[in-house]
């Protein structure tokens, strides 16, 4: 869904409208629909937006409903308080590795068909205390780096750079549609190339402040959950420019989300990044 709001974006930003007038409705018209198709993403579970609505709080009761939906403030071992589902069960189910990047808006299973006997545990009421586990990613940063791609055959087309400094927390997969670099509120985001500034605004749910930048031979970049923006629509950058301020808006820590998209299909960053 995202991809093709990408799209249809690009293939307005190409067109030389009449006058001042027919640029300002065609760009409200393509930030009205890039909301409201984003919005709806996150109940498409085939085409999941890159970052899972925060408002969907529906969650499995703990004896029947076989799925739970991960929500601000939750970790494995509070959920699996919550469900009656063992934690260990509920990692293997969902090939969970580090406990620690589980992301809200993630949908967990808690049964399957081959395992219908999943091993439950009673339900305790919650002691009050804080969970020593969060949902920062921080300490699974080096598992998102294990196993770096190769370079992408087309990533000398653009001249590319990192958004930011931080590390990356969360690697790139059909759910994520980007990489998830770490960092502190106010650390600088920048232009990762050459670009035109396509949106700029916090319009779309579960992204927080925006910035979509089109560099132009089909790419196309995305720079998610900022404190502030320092850019606006149709604004030229160069490569390294400082576009947003490093924040956690719709995310559980501070981030920044980073795409890139081919021809309006995201690609893994780490594969046109340059190495560090």
């Amino acid at each position: 869904m995202l991809g093709e709001q990408f799209g249809m974006i690009h293939a307005h930003a190409g067109l030389k409208g009449a006058g001042k007038l027919r640029k300002l409705v065609l760009r409200k018209y393509v930030l009205a629909t890039l909301v409201v198709a984003l919005a709806g993403c996150a109940s498409d579970s085939g085409n999941r937006a890159p970052v899972s609505d925060l408002n969907a709080q529906s969650q499995a009761s703990s004896s029947s409903a076989p799925t739970y939906t991960v929500k601000p403030g939750d970790t494995l071992s509070k959920i699996a308080r919550a469900t009656g589902v063992d934690e260990n069960t509920i990692k293997r189910l969902n090939n969970i590795s580090n406990p620690n990047l589980i992301r809200v808006g993630q949908t967990l299973k808690l049964s399957d068909k081959a395992d219908s006997a999943a091993t439950r545990v009673a339900p305790v009421a919650a002691s009050g205390k804080p969970d020593a586990r969060a949902l920062d990613g921080s300490s699974g940063a080096s598992s998102a780096t294990d196993a770096p791609p190769s370079r992408a055959a087309d990533a000398g087309t653009i001249d590319w750079g990192w958004p930011a400094k931080g590390s990356v927390i969360q690697g790139f997969s059909a759910t994520s549609k980007g990489i998830d670099i770490g960092g502190s509120v106010g650390d600088p985001v920048v232009a990762s190339a050459g670009g035109k500034v396509m949106y700029a605004g916090n319009g779309v749910r579960g992204l927080g402040n925006l910035v979509i930048i089109d560099h132009g031979n089909g790419f196309i970049t995305a720079y998610a959950h900022n404190k502030s923006l320092l850019v606006k629509s149709e604004q030229s950058v160069k490569k390294g420019a400082k576009i947003a301020e490093m924040g956690q808006s719709d995310a559980t820590s501070p981030r920044l989300h980073f795409e890139v998209r081919r021809q309006g299909t995201p690609v893994d960053p780490m594969q046109y990044l340059p190495p560090r």
